[in-house]
C-alpha cells in the first residue's frame, strides 16, 4: 500500500511539473528533462492519466498547443504519447501538414515497424482521423512510391506465428528469376511477393536471398536494369531490411542538407525503446562520430536559440544516456 502511495504522489509530483512547463515556468524545464528521460513507457501513460484526473485536461491537447513553435515541446509530446499514437500523427502531419509529402518521415513510419506495430499503427491513425493509412497514401503519393508503400501496407495484413524458413528460401529463388530470367525485371511477381508476406517474413527472405546468391538483393536493385523503380524500392528494402542502417543513413543525410536538428530529434525520441543504440553504433562505425558527439555539435549554437538549443541537447544526450 505504501509503496502504490508513493507511486501515485510521484506522478503527481510528475504532472505539477509539466503544468509548470505549460504555463511558462522554465526554471522547471531541466526538471521535466529529468522526468522524461527517466520514466518508462507505462509510467508515461500513467502519468497521462494523473494529469487527465488532477488537472481535467488531456495533456496531449495541452502540449499540441505550444508545441507547433517549440521545437522542445515538440520533443516532450513525442516522448510523453503512446508509440502508435505519436507514430500514427507523424503519418498524418508528413501526408497532410504542409506543402508537399514529406516522403522520409512516411517511410520511416511505415517501413521500419514490424508488422504488429505497423497494424497497431494503422489501426490508431483509423480511429484519430476517420480514414485508413492506404486511402491517404493512395491520395497524397504518386508514382513508384504509390505502389510500394501500398504493398508494404498490405503486408502488415499477413500474420505468422514464426518465420518459415523453406519459405523464404522458395521465395528468394522466385525473386531471383524475376530479376535475373528475361530482359526485363519481372516487377509484378516482385510487388506481389512482398505484399503477401509480413515484414519478419521479408527479412528472411532477403537474408535466404544473399545467402544462396552471394550478395543483397537491394545490391541488385541499383544496376541499370530496374531503372527508377529499383532505385525506389531500393530505399525502402534497406528500412525494412536494417533500419538501424536506414536511420544511420537518414541522419548523414540531414547533415548534407542541414536538417539536422529536427531529423535528430525526431529519430532519438521516436526509436529509443527501440534500436538507438545498435543506430548509433551503426553511425559510429560509419563516421567515426557518436549520436552524443553530433548532438553537441549541431546544438551548441549561440544568439537567440541558444537557451532553447541547450535545452534540447539537455534532453536528447540525456534519452541518449537513458537508452
Amino acid at each position: 500500500m505504501a509503496s502504490s502511495v508513493q507511486g501515485c504522489r510521484k506522478y503527481q509530483v510528475d504532472c505539477e511539473c509539466l503544468n509548470a512547463f505549460f504555463t511558462g515556468n522554465c526554471a522547471l524545464k531541466r526538471k521535466l528533462v529529468e522526468i522524461l528521460t527517466s520514466r518508462t513507457m507505462q509510467e508515461m501513460e500513467l502519468i497521462r492519466q494523473t494529469y487527465s484526473a488532477v488537472y481535467n485536461q488531456d495533456i496531449l491537447h495541452a502540449l499540441s498547443n505550444v508545441r507547433r513553435n517549440d521545437a522542445f515541446a515538440n520533443m516532450v509530446y513525442l516522448r510523453i504519447n503512446e508509440p502508435q499514437e505519436r507514430d500514427a500523427e507523424l503519418m498524418r502531419d508528413s501526408l497532410f501538414g504542409g506543402n508537399k509529402v514529406n516522403l522520409n518521415v512516411v517511410i520511416e513510419s511505415l517501413c521500419t515497424r514490424s508488422s504488429s506495430q505497423l497494424s497497431s499503427i494503422k489501426q490508431a491513425y483509423c480511429n484519430r482521423y476517420g480514414s485508413n493509412i492506404e486511402q491517404d497514401v493512395s491520395q497524397k503519393i504518386s508514382g513508384n512510391f504509390k505502389e510500394i508503400l501500398l504493398a508494404v501496407l498490405k503486408s502488415s495484413n499477413k500474420s505468422a506465428s514464426r518465420v518459415d524458413i523453406s519459405m523464404a528460401m522458395c521465395d528468394a529463388k522466385t525473386l531471383y528469376e524475376a530479376v535475373e530470367s528475361g530482359s526485363s525485371v519481372d516487377w509484378k511477381t516482385i510487388m506481389s511477393t512482398f505484399s503477401s508476406r509480413n515484414t519478419e517474413q521479408i527479412k528472411a527472405i532477403l537474408l535466404s536471398y544473399k545467402e544462396l546468391y552471394g550478395h543483397e538483393f537491394s545490391k541488385f536493385l541499383k544496376s541499370n536494369k530496374c531503372g527508377n523503380f529499383g532505385k525506389d524500392l531500393r530505399f525502402v528494402v534497406r528500412g525494412i531490411q536494417s533500419p538501424a542502417k536506414f536511420f544511420s543513413r537518414q541522419i548523414r543525410g540531414a547533415m548534407q542538407r542541414g536538417d539536422t536538428k529536427e531529423v535528430m530529434a525526431r529519430i532519438v525520441v521516436t526509436r529509443l525503446d527501440d534500436d538507438i543504440k545498435e543506430i548509433n553504433n551503426v553511425f559510429a562505425a560509419k563516421t567515426g562520430w557518436s549520436l552524443g558527439n553530433l548532438v553537441k555539435r549541431e546544438f551548441k549554437d549561440s544568439g537567440s536559440q541558444r537557451n532553447s538549443n541547450v535545452l534540447m541537447a539537455e534532453f536528447l544526450l540525456a534519452l541518449l544516456k537513458y537508452s
